[in-house]
């Protein structure tokens, strides 16, 4: 095998499984621009009516209930005593596989005690277990990054 051939092959697959340890991807403040995950089909949604947001699951382990909601980009959303913020979305462009990842920032705040950071980092739809939320009562994860038209109340299942 040429050189030229291999690292044509090494750039492909880097392009399909280009994906950044979850060690790396956590960080304590929001990501800039430059500390995207390393795989350039990202980008952001592409604009169009309603607000950039993703739509994100959430378990209460609690209950056994599920519920769907979108946070926007750059506001923070409830979810039980959890605060979840949105710094960035992006999806796969049209070519690629489909994928959204997520930057988020999620804090518990428990009735009469201080708040608590339990995560921040970017979180994949395609795999959510890469990089998890852990917590007793919780479980979130990103389905996608979207437009959200007004706004809907969360479905619940």
């Amino acid at each position: 095998m040429s050189l030229r051939t291999f690292l044509a092959a090494a750039a492909i697959v880097a392009g399909i499984a280009a994906t950044v340890p979850a060690w790396e991807l956590r960080a304590q403040t929001p990501p800039p621009p430059s500390a995207r995950p390393g795989n350039a089909n990202l980008r952001p949604v592409p604009d169009g009516p309603g607000t950039r947001s993703a739509e994100l699951q959430g378990l209460d382990k609690v209950t056994a209930r599920t519920q769907r909601f979108y946070a926007p980009v750059g506001k923070a959303t409830r979810f039980g005593t959890l605060e979840i913020k949105v710094d960035d979305c992006l999806v796969n462009v049209p070519e690629a596989p489909p994928e959204s990842v997520a930057y988020l920032t999620i804090i518990d705040h428990k009735p009469g005690q201080a708040e608590e950071k339990l995560f921040a980092g970017w979180m994949f739809a395609s795999t959510p277990s890469l990089s998890a939320l852990d917590h007793g009562v919780y479980d979130v994860r990103v389905l996608s990054c979207t437009m959200a038209q007004g706004s809907t109340p969360p479905s619940s299942r």
